[in-house]
């Protein structure tokens, strides 16, 4: 016997309710598909026809620079390949940021890309007050190059080597200087962390860029360095500085130098790499159109040969690789700054 419709209606209502449900999500599902499947359609158009115009090349550090060297070799090959021009474009200030909050702020279409180095992850890492975050704003494209520190020191300190160096600084607490390009920088970092791992207490010094160091340094101010092999050779060669190790994980065919790993610091490393960037929101197609050809350049014996001049072996990395490359370079410096106890000029 059929129940009274009375009896009926909640379950009526309720299933006409579903169903009305059911439908709604189909009818938004099916929507979403299609606008999903219309603009990776439209990217791909886009990758496709890219690059159709010159390509800025952001450099956030100074011309003549490592970066900078790198960035216009990488260029100088993209060019030549795609026929349309990738300009470099020195942005400098405020350790990096200025250049790589202009790429976060550009128009998010892949014909402004960004080279950082390992010190824009130290500045990302110890700086809140950045006008970008570096992991949500920006993403990788690939990682250029990785590049060693030679670690030089004055020729009045009396020490040929990492052991005897450390062992020198742990008889006299306070009594070296080691300079950098400035605080809560890489080099910053990089003399830190030594202090740190060798258990000694040199005393930093911070300089306004690179280039302020080594007349520092030559002059007698301070005493120990962290740089670049591009721009300490030439004092290196005439004698003026000594050069005792480098901050690599393994020797380098570049230098006859050992690590710091081996000369009485087990297990530092100090890689200050450089690595091509974009904003968050250039389509992925245009990213990978981008890695494929920055992959291909770096793979030229040419370029190898350009940047070992700097200590520099080229990389080429894929962009989840960089993207993980660098939250893992923020966290290690976290760590650094919070097992030192390091007070961090702001």
């Amino acid at each position: 016997r059929r129940p009274p419709r009375s009896t009926l209606f909640p379950y009526t209502t309720l299933f006409r309710s579903i169903i009305k449900h059911i439908v709604r999500f189909l009818t938004a599902s099916g929507a979403l598909a299609f606008v999903a499947t219309s603009l990776h359609a439209a990217q791909n158009d886009r990758a496709a026809n890219y690059p159709n115009k010159p390509i800025r090349f952001i450099v956030p550090f100074s011309p003549g620079a490592g970066t900078d060297v790198t960035a216009r070799t990488i260029a100088q090959k993209l060019s030549e390949k795609w026929g349309h021009q990738v300009v470099a474009d020195n942005r400098t200030g405020a350790s990096g940021a200025i250049g790589v909050d202009y790429a976060a702020k550009a128009t998010p279409d892949g014909y402004t890309i960004c080279l950082i180095s390992a010190s824009n992850s130290v500045n990302s890492a110890t700086n809140p007050s950045l006008p970008y975050d570096l992991v949500k704003d920006l993403q990788g494209i690939s990682q250029a190059t990785s590049l060693f520190y030679v670690v030089y020191i004055h020729p009045s300190v009396p020490a040929k080597s990492g052991k005897e160096l450390v062992a020198y600084a742990k008889a006299n607490p306070g009594k070296l200087n080691f300079g950098s390009s400035g605080s809560n920088t890489l080099q910053h970092f990089a003399g830190e962390l030594f202090n740190h791992m060798a258990g000694v207490k040199m005393v930093h010094v911070p300089y306004k860029g690179t280039a302020a160091v080594i007349p520092a340094m030559l002059s007698g101010e301070v005493q120990v360095g962290f740089g670049s092999l591009i721009g300490t050779r030439s004092q290196m060669q005439a004698g003026r500085l000594r050069g005792i190790a480098i901050t690599a994980a393994k020797r380098s065919p570049s230098i006859d130098l050992p690590t710091v790993a081996e000369s009485g610091v087990p297990g530092y490393e100090v890689d200050q790499w450089y690595g091509v960037i974009t904003s968050s929101i250039v389509p992925q197609p245009i990213v990978r159109k981008l890695n494929a050809a920055i992959v291909e350049a770096l793979q030229q014996p040419d370029v190898a040969t350009r940047l070992a001049a700097d200590g520099s072996t080229p990389i080429g990395s894929s962009p989840e690789q960089l993207n993980a490359h660098i939250k893992s370079e923020m966290a290690k410096w976290k760590t650094l700054v919070k097992e030192a106890n390091l007070r961090l000029d702001k």
